[in-house]
């Protein structure tokens, strides 16, 4: 019992369960799944939906937090990927068209590949501080998004595009499979093969692991890169779901949240050590008390202060230190008689 409440994912686990139980004692049917048309509805089913996109940013922020960095720009890229793909799709002769959406996508595709290798450039070649570059782009990309748009929100009317925010395959959404897939793909190149090593070995000392002969420069280069992959597929389930581009809110303080999934999941934010269970975790508490924000009828100007509160007792509960200093507090001070002196 002990080693499982010092793992770190133990706390973690533990409050998403306490938040889908509170769900449930004010909605009885919080936790039921329920098939319509051979598709698969429910609160549950909602909560993933909703929450792929924040678990796309915050799998790849978990690589660069991994590698001593930081990306605050994920939710600009996330709003210039949706304002290109809808700006392309609906400025197309053949707006409807699978081949339009296709382009669309794949154009939005490359332009947060871009964006990535310019923050990994400035990061690991120019040596510019991570918030710094990152701030840069987090700062302009609002702008650049909206000069696409010409400061409108862009509508479109298209299937194909659509169906990747959602659509269904399989009975299940399809962004729930897209996040499922980069997950496990992630997983897979981390856990599986030295990928994983090298990221953490670039995070606990990046001069130490270049005197060993690792490329740290190209570790710290492709991990952006990736982030703003994650970032750009999030913004097409962002803009696909609504179908429309809105350059002003999409993705708007969505780098926060998926910061906060990755500190919940027990990710080291100086570097090293990191969890991509543990941030997926992370990233479903905190889509859940978005729900149960709603659940609770909690006005939404508290709804921050809510889910900061939340967030920072998790983070207590993980801290070694903090359940150090509580166990002193409680443990009992033995009175004067008791106190045996030898002489």
């Amino acid at each position: 019992m002990s080693a499982l409440l010092k793992h770190r994912l133990t706390w973690p686990v533990l409050a998403l369960v306490l938040l889908l139980l509170l769900n449930q004692l004010f909605r009885a049917d919080f936790l039921s799944v329920r098939v319509q048309d051979g598709h698969l509805y429910g609160s549950l089913i909602d909560i993933l939906r909703n929450g792929a996109p924040t678990i796309l940013i915050a799998l790849g922020m978990t690589l660069v937090i991994a590698s001593r960095g930081i990306d605050l720009s994920v939710g600009a890229v996330a709003a210039i990927a949706g304002a290109i793909s809808c700006m392309y799709i609906y400025s197309s002769p053949d707006p409807t068209s699978l081949r339009t959406a296709a382009t669309g996508v794949a154009i939005a595709v490359v332009a947060g590949l871009v964006l990535g290798a310019w923050n990994g450039f400035l990061v690991s070649v120019i040596g510019i501080q991570p918030i710094i570059a990152t701030l840069v782009l987090m700062t302009a990309g609002r702008g650049l998004a909206q000069l696409v748009t010409d400061g409108q929100i862009i509508s479109v009317s298209n299937d194909s595009y659509q169906a990747i925010g959602a659509g269904f395959f399989l009975g299940l959404p399809i962004s729930i499979l897209i996040a499922a897939a980069a997950f496990a793909v992630a997983g897979l190149l981390t856990r599986r093969t030295a990928l994983g090593t090298l990221i953490e070995a670039v995070g606990i000392n990046p001069v130490a692991s270049r005197l060993a002969g690792l490329d740290a420069r190209t570790i710290t280069w492709t991990v952006y890169i990736f982030s703003g992959l994650c970032a750009a597929v999030a913004g097409l389930m962002i803009s696909s779901n609504v179908t429309a581009a809105d350059a002003n809110n999409a993705g708007l303080y969505i780098e926060m949240d998926a910061i906060l999934a990755v500190v919940i999941g027990g990710t080291s934010l100086a570097g090293g050590r990191y969890s991509l269970v543990g941030t997926l975790v992370g990233a479903l508490i905190i889509q859940t008390l978005t729900t149960t924000v709603y659940t609770l009828g909690i006005p939404p100007e508290a709804t921050l202060v809510f889910k900061a509160l939340v967030v920072i007792i998790v983070c207590l509960l993980q801290s070694t230190r903090a359940r150090t200093l509580f166990g002193r507090r409680r443990r009992p001070v033995p009175e004067q008689s008791q106190i045996k002196v030898a002489v």
